[in-house]
């Protein structure tokens, strides 16, 4: 197989969010420990701040916890100053992981079906 096939990261992980302050936090685990590799691999720092760009106005850490198959994400300035100043309707960042998980992965066709990744349709 050649090219790339688009994996949705609700179909290969889950997630929780939480917060402090003015920082979302959303962990990311793989359902399989076989796909942690693809996490660590196709899901950047760079690809989560793509994904957030008109929603944070602040960087992004990654953290890797490989024994755990998971990722850690710090969103700075994602809470418009935190629960106790924000507007927003969600002001404790619960929604985040939900938000995190429409990420969709291009993964090479090869890697992705060695993991045995589902791909969407």
């Amino acid at each position: 197989m050649t090219g790339t096939v688009q994996v949705r990261l609700r179909d290969i992980a889950h997630a929780r969010s939480g917060d402090k302050g003015d920082t979302a936090n959303v962990g990311v685990i793989a359902l399989e420990p076989r796909w942690y590799p693809v996490l660590a691999r196709f899901l950047t720092r760079e690809r989560v701040a793509a994904h957030y760009a008109t929603t944070i106005t602040g960087g992004v850490e990654r953290f890797e916890l490989p024994n755990l198959g998971a990722l850690n994400f710090l969103l700075h300035g994602a809470l418009d100053g935190g629960g106790t100043l924000s507007l927003k309707t969600d002001a404790q960042g619960k929604v985040f992981s939900t938000s995190m998980l429409r990420l969709v992965l291009d993964v090479p066709a090869d890697e992705a079906a060695a993991a045995g990744l589902p791909v969407a349709r």
